[in-house]
């Protein structure tokens, strides 16, 4: 009995790490990538969030606005801020979230129920706070 608890243990485990990962698919690269996404820079971003099920909850696209923050500051999820490192400009990406790195266990109702992976397609539009040098470009 002890060894069939354990079995279920290490199963039930095993599917929890493999939907607790963060994957990060890279969609597009630039030809050039003089300077790369770095903790504390001011990020614009434009993006389309959508549910498992494919249903968009949200696009700054849809806005014709990008989405300004700091990368690393917490200012948006952490599966952004764990994500999004290392981009180049005109870079684009598909994540894939999982929900403790997004809303967690409550969600953000109405619009993201509980425990609810994302996935985002997320492109980088500019890196606001740094250029790069004459020599980089």
């Amino acid at each position: 009995m002890v060894s069939f608890i354990a079995q279920i243990l290490t199963l039930a485990l095993a599917g929890y790490a493999a939907a607790a990962e963060l994957d990060i698919k890279v969609v597009e690269v630039p030809d050039s990538c003089p300077i790369k996404t770095r903790k504390g820079d001011k990020l614009a971003m434009h993006y389309t969030g959508t549910l498992e099920d494919g249903s968009k909850f949200d696009s700054s696209r849809d806005r014709n606005s990008p989405l300004d923050f700091t990368l690393g500051a917490g200012q948006v999820i952490a599966g952004w801020d764990e994500g999004l490192k290392d981009m180049c400009i005109g870079e684009k990406r598909l994540l894939t979230i999982p929900y403790h790195m997004a809303y967690g266990e409550s969600g953000f109702p109405p619009v993201i129920p509980p425990r609810s992976n994302l996935i985002f397609d997320v492109e980088l539009v500019d890196i606001k706070n740094r250029k790069p040098a004459k020599g980089e470009l």
